[in-house]
């Protein structure tokens, strides 16, 4: 579904310096200068309110860090003044799992508003108040939100309309259908001693078909059983893969 209007990410930073940063080179980068996709970087300084700037303050209950205040916050995300359409995401290593389904949804959508914390986190008041979504890209913690805002921007912004060269490569990937995507092949025809899968080469695309889903299911099978077990649960069929082939 195409957007009236370029799909546009608002992103709330103590740094937005950092963007577009990785974001304005490559695919993305193309995208952004063909007017495809826009994105905002807005200072969360900018909404302090005492001389010294001040975004954040230590925890209640004691501890170890500071706290990103929730006065400055909502009075920063008040000013990017954008619609009840768009999502409000808080990326945080508490959140919620991105996957590609919710990617999917937000590249549908106009473009969400992306809190990048610092410090030991965001008071909660403001994260309840201002209805921020928690969204997380690992089981691990980073010195802040930016390089998580930029894996949710990229991963939206490959999906847009016009950005991809072509409509299958988006479809035919890791995650599209819940499985992880089979093995990539191509020249030169014998690399280091081994051979190209000789069923790629047989110009049979059912077969082709047939053994990709086969590896991508072993592959699944194998890395990622957790997803494994979702697929099957679905009721798609699935039976334990097999052995990988070359056919």
């Amino acid at each position: 579904m195409t957007n009236p209007s370029p799909w546009r990410a608002t992103v709330l930073t103590l740094f937005p310096e950092m963007f577009p940063g990785p974001l304005g080179v490559s695919l993305a980068g193309r995208a952004l200068a063909s007017g495809l996709w826009q994105i905002e970087a807005r200072d969360i300084r900018a909404s302090a309110t005492d001389r010294h700037r001040s975004v954040d303050d230590t925890p209640a209950g004691g501890g170890p860090g500071m706290v990103l205040r929730a006065d400055v916050l909502a009075a920063a995300i008040d000013a990017a003044e954008i619609g009840p359409d768009r999502p409000r995401l808080l990326m945080s290593p508490r959140g919620r799992p991105l996957t590609q389904a919710r990617v999917v949804e937000f590249a549908e959508g106009p473009g969400p508003l992306i809190v990048c914390g610092r410090f030991e986190g965001v008071d909660q008041r403001v994260i309840d108040a201002r209805g921020l979504e928690e969204v997380s890209i690992g089981d691990y913690v980073l010195s802040g939100g930016e390089i998580a805002a930029m894996a949710l921007i990229d991963a939206c912004v490959r999906l847009l309309p016009g950005v991809m060269g072509k409509e299958a490569s988006g479809t035919e990937e890791s995650f599209s259908d819940g499985l992880l995507e089979y093995p990539q092949y191509t020249r030169p025809q014998l690399f280091e001693g081994v051979p190209i899968p000789a069923i790629l080469t047989s110009g049979d695309h059912a077969k082709v078909a047939a053994w990709r889903r086969t590896e991508s299911e072993a592959l699944t099978a194998a890395r990622r059983p957790d997803l494994w077990e979702k697929a099957a649960n679905r009721g798609s069929g699935q039976k334990t893969p097999k052995n990988k082939t070359d056919g």
